[in-house]
């Protein structure tokens, strides 16, 4: 509210972008919130896991990290997986200094996608593998039991430390983050991998095929690395890049009047 009236009082290309700046970093701030609601429903991850493992014949999110277990394949999708921030940012700030006309536009539709996976969080409570198996046990998970847990994140918040190598820079930024601000929510569908999906849209829209170029590595690395580290499910992934990409037609298609002359 208080940078509302900072940018109605000076409505300039500074004051909106500390306007946008300020919402996004509060961003962070809400995803707890998500988990304050939520954990008064009944957990769905049993529904998750099974479907997973009915689609796959196995837990990809306990399997992956073991098949690429090397200090070179860990570094990799923990710098993408933390690359996350790094690229929403990059996207506001180009269009900011370099399509402004759509700067509004932009930030819009990736403040809106967070907002509407924010709200999937609340009715849809699933809190990903490092939760789910720390709760029910790596010995259930690897026979292909998945029992209810109930209300049993409402009161554990427990999860498995990131599987990899250990000593890496990127796994410390990671384990630093979970220990920062993870909650058990937020699994289903992957918002990590949806609106890094939709930061890659908004680069196509532009035709900015260099940046694209650039950022698209980055991407790949953090859509896989949500289930090498085991924060979701393949499943999660799956749903995050569809939803991504129904969310940025419609929140396109309702934004067109947002463009500034």
């Amino acid at each position: 509210a208080a940078m509302w009236v900072v940018y109605r009082l000076a409505p300039c290309r500074a004051t909106r972008f500390l306007r946008v700046g300020v919402q996004l970093g509060l961003l962070a701030w809400w995803y707890p919130d998500t988990f304050e609601i939520n954990r008064h429903l009944p957990n769905l991850d049993h529904l998750f896991a099974q479907w997973e493992q009915d689609l796959f014949g196995c837990q990809p999110a306990l399997l992956f990290s073991k098949a690429l277990p090397g200090p070179i394949f860990s570094e990799l999708f923990d710098m993408g997986y933390a690359a996350y921030y790094p690229m929403i940012a990059a996207t506001a700030v180009y269009y900011f200094g370099w399509y402004y006309k759509e700067f509004n536009r932009a930030t819009f539709i990736i403040l809106s996608s967070f907002f509407i996976y924010y709200v999937i969080f609340i009715f849809v409570p699933v809190t990903g593998p490092t939760f789910y198996y720390k709760a029910i046990g790596l010995q259930n998970v690897t026979a292909g039991i998945f029992p209810n847990v109930h209300d049993y994140f409402n009161h554990h918040q427990e999860c498995l430390p990131s599987p990899g190598y250990t000593d890496g820079i990127f796994y410390h930024l990671v384990e630093d983050a979970k220990a920062a601000g993870e909650r058990p929510t937020a699994a289903f569908p992957s918002s990590h991998v949806g609106v890094s999906t939709i930061c890659m849209l908004l680069l196509w829209h532009d035709r900015n095929y260099k940046l694209l170029a650039i950022l698209a590595p980055f991407y790949l690395l953090l859509c896989c690395a949500t289930v090498y580290i085991q924060a979701h499910y393949l499943i999660d992934a799956i749903a995050g890049f569809i939803t991504a990409v129904i969310l940025f037609a419609i929140l396109l298609r309702i934004s067109r009047k947002m463009i500034t002359e």
